[in-house]
């Protein structure tokens, strides 16, 4: 059996990679593993969502464990409700922000922390070996169904006080948010206009994930109507984007900069978790607030592991997937949503002002073809050589690849897990240095390939 777990759970095309019979074979290894008696399970809006649901269950109970259905909710609902229940663990089958084909399976403990690679790999094991722990007839498992809903509402209330009464237009995609979003804002004090607030696995009108090219409908919204910002989530509403005042998209990097910055200023200084891609604006701003921004691999498992650890004030990816630490570990949509509106409330700005504060760098990116079979090999010969080729440097990483950082800006050189590709980003505080950084990372990647090659 190769490797099940990605960043960000199991997941894979329905009935190809994901299959209810590998959704019965993780269930019962997770209950195995966790000993767990209490479990909650969830799902997006996704059309594959209630088989394997069903598959799921079926497992839990017959390793002899009770388990709460809450039915369509958000995974940051789900993670919340797994503590509050006292559960022991959490499942959300969710692909978030992947096309409707494909469905995934996200594990949580009973401290809202999705299962880490050590966690992975022991119920993998047991797969593997299908040593599960399975009941008497007469001890199996039962079921029953909770509102996650007036829980989860209060939390949120009392994370966010919002006194203007926005102007929202908000897009839940047609995913697990369809209700939930709407009529959280509306209780917020929020007026709210919503697109794509039915349920709907096939995503009808944009793709699952928000980016400034699905989001169209909700520029042209915002500006027809006036309102003061658009809020759109991806399939199970881990993450949240942006759109100001004026109809336009609001880049992750510069949106998750100031809101770091904002939650730095409101704690007096404290840690940032980011991850190696993130722009390098949220340093810049952290340095205002004298805050420390610690950098971990891409996945929003490892942000999550680091803000506890570390006891960060806040943390997230340039996804959207941000973690209030003070209310859970999961990364939270929703949660973002409202305590956005409360940042701009508090410095009286609008969503342009309040952003337009976050310097804006260049971005590049590039993929170099390269065989999967030495992929791997040419990063780690390129680690032995990068710090004699670029001695200038100020700080070097390898924690997900090779990230190399300089004065006027920086470069990461990975090995992609998919495809036969060598990714670099780069990054410049003006486009002649993000275009130099490309060049020389370029260069140097290509050179290893080739002598690799002969």
């Amino acid at each position: 059996m190769g490797k099940l777990f990605g960043s960000s759970g199991v997941r894979g095309l329905i009935n190809n990679e994901l299959t209810p019979t590998l959704a019965c074979n993780v269930g019962s290894a997770v209950a195995t593993y966790a000993k767990a008696k209490q479990a909650t399970i969830a799902c997006d809006t996704r059309v594959s969502g209630n088989m394997i649901q069903n598959a799921l269950i079926s497992s839990l109970l017959s390793c002899g464990v009770n388990t709460k259905i809450l039915n369509i909710v958000p995974t940051p609902v789900l993670a919340y409700t797994t503590r509050i229940l006292g559960a022991d663990v959490g499942f959300m089958i969710t692909a978030s922000h992947n096309p409707p084909q494909y469905n995934g399976i996200k594990i949580f403990n009973s401290q809202t922390l999705s299962y880490a690679d050590i966690d992975q790999t022991i119920v993998e094991k047991i797969i593997t070996e299908k040593q599960y722990a399975l009941a008497d007839w007469n001890c199996l498992g039962k079921t029953s169904h909770y509102d996650a809903y007036p829980s989860y509402l209060e939390m949120v209330k009392k994370a966010a006080v919002l006194h203007k009464k926005w102007h929202i237009v908000i897009d839940p995609g047609c995913g697990a948010a369809y209700q939930f979003a709407p009529q959280l804002l509306k209780s917020l004090g929020c007026k709210v206009t919503a697109l794509n607030a039915q349920p709907d696995g096939h995503f009808p009108d944009r793709p699952s994930e928000p980016t400034a090219e699905s989001l169209k409908n909700l520029y042209r919204t915002v500006c027809a109507l006036g309102a003061d910002i658009g809020i759109a989530f991806d399939g199970d509403a881990d993450r949240v984007a942006f759109v100001d005042e004026n109809g336009r998209f609001v880049d992750f990097d510069r949106s998750l900069a100031a809101y770091s910055a904002y939650a730095l200023k409101q704690a007096g200084g404290g840690v940032i978790v980011t991850n190696v891609e993130a722009s390098m604006c949220i340093e810049t701003m952290a340095g205002f607030f004298e805050g420390r921004v610690i950098r971990t691999r891409v996945g929003d498992v490892y942000i999550s592991e680091a803000i506890k650890c570390e006891g960060a004030v806040f943390g997230g990816e340039p996804c959207g997937a941000w973690v209030h630490p003070l209310q859970h570990y999961c990364p939270d949509g929703l949660l973002s949503a409202a305590l956005f509106l409360e940042a701009l409330e508090a410095e009286g700005k609008t969503v342009d002002e309040f952003v337009g504060e976050v310097p804006k760098y260049v971005t590049l990116r590039e993929n170099i073809k390269c065989p999967n079979e030495i992929k791997t090999d040419v990063v780690t010969l390129i680690v032995g050589i990068i710090k004699s080729e670029f001695c200038e440097y100020t700080d070097f990483s390898t924690i997900d690849g090779i990230r190399l950082a300089f004065e006027d800006g920086w470069f990461l050189i990975r090995a992609s897990g998919t495809e036969p590709f060598i990714r670099i980003t780069a990054e410049g505080k003006t486009g002649n240095a993000a275009k130099e950084l490309m060049h020389k990372a370029t260069v140097l990647v290509t050179k290893q390939i080739e002598g690799s090659l002969k």
